[in-house]
């Protein structure tokens, strides 16, 4: 194959500098972004369900707020109410001030904790909890997921009543207004 003559290269040297120089088209001018509303809170969708009542809470280690090893069975003597929840999980988050403020309304009656399910373990929850100046709740973690996995629930949140003796009295899976009369009566029926 001969090769190119000089010219030949000289013309498609000139063609590739001369492509190399055009002037960008100029950038379309951006539209002036609508406002956007503020999202709507979450709706408090979680109903109570007892296929579970009987079973014993899982024997399974977490992480207590001092960084040190937790299990259910800590509880026990008196009713446990565990919330799973996640810093990512907004009907979670919304929760949370009414399960602080149950937490110091029934502390006489039952123990509240609330156990995160961030793979970030405190790298997330300590930001959120330094934020929210919670009363009663401490950051119980649970970076692995275990608990989810032993309660055979893949929904966050979900918040379990267990009696004195650990045995499962019900579960909500979603959120619940804390506050509220539903839940009042819930706890109220069972404790």
């Amino acid at each position: 194959m001969p090769l190119p003559a000089r010219s030949e290269i000289a013309l498609l040297l000139a063609l590739s500098v001369a492509a190399c120089d055009k002037p960008k088209p100029a950038a379309p001018q951006e539209q002036a972004a609508a406002p956007v509303a503020a999202p709507e809170p979450p709706a408090f969708t979680g109903a109570a369900d007892t296929r579970n009542k009987g079973q014993a809470a899982p024997a399974i280690p977490f992480t207590n707020p001092d960084g040190g090893p937790a299990t259910l069975a800590t509880f026990r003597g008196k009713p446990l109410l565990v919330n799973l929840w996640a810093t990512w999980c907004a009907p979670c988050v919304a929760e949370m001030p009414a399960l602080d403020r149950l937490a110091v309304r029934d502390k006489a009656r039952m123990n509240v904790i609330v156990v995160s399910q961030d793979l970030a373990g405190k790298r997330a929850v300590d930001p959120f909890f330094a934020k929210q100046k919670f009363a009663a709740l401490q950051p119980y973690l649970d970076k692995q997921n275990v608990l989810m996995t032993a309660l055979k629930t893949e929904n966050l949140p979900t918040t379990v009543l267990y009696d004195a003796r650990g045995k499962e009295v019900w579960r909500v899976n979603g959120a619940l207004d804390w506050d509220g009369d539903a839940a009042k009566a819930l706890i109220d029926g069972a404790i």
